[in-house]
C-alpha cells in the first residue's frame, strides 16, 4: 500500500493510531500558525492527531492530489466554525514508506486564524491529557 493510500486510510478509519508506523523517527512538521518546524515523531503525532479533531469532519475533501516520487500534493477543502478552508498538505516520504516531511498550508487568513484558535485548545488539552 502506497504512503498516500495509507493515509488515505487512516483518514477513513478515523485512527491516529495508524501514524506510528507511517511516520519517520525524524519527520519534520510544518504547521501554517507555527513559525518554526516541529521536529520528530512525537509532536508530529500530536499536531496531526488534533487535526483529526480540528479539520476532518463531514465537510473535509480531498479535492485534487498530484504525487510523483517520493513525493505527494493533496489538495483539500473543509469548512470549520462555518469558515470555509482551502489547503494543501505536501508530504514527502523515505525509501522504507515513512513520512519524512508533512508541510499543511491554508488559506484565506480568516481559515488560518480559526485554525490557529481551535488548534491552540485542542494541543492545549492533549499536552493536559485531557482527551
Amino acid at each position: 500500500m502506497t504512503v498516500v493510500a495509507q493515509w488515505h486510510e487512516i483518514l477513513k478509519n478515523k485512527k491516529t493510531s495508524g501514524l506510528s508506523k507511517l511516520l519517520a523517527d525524524d519527520v519534520v512538521f510544518y504547521s501554517p500558525v507555527v513559525h518554526t518546524p516541529q521536529k520528530g515523531k512525537p509532536i508530529t503525532t500530536m499536531y496531526l492527531s488534533a487535526a483529526f479533531f480540528v479539520f476532518f469532519n463531514e465537510t473535509f475533501q480531498y479535492q485534487r492530489e498530484t504525487v510523483g516520487g517520493d513525493h505527494a500534493i493533496l489538495e483539500f477543502t473543509t469548512i470549520i466554525n462555518g469558515v470555509e478552508v482551502n489547503g494543501v498538505d505536501m508530504i514527502t516520504w523515505n525509501e522504507e514508506g515513512q513520512i519524512t516531511e508533512f508541510k499543511v498550508m491554508v488559506r484565506p487568513l480568516k481559515a488560518i486564524n480559526t485554525i490557529h484558535e481551535m488548534m491552540k485548545g485542542m494541543l492545549e488539552k492533549m499536552s493536559a491529557g485531557k482527551l
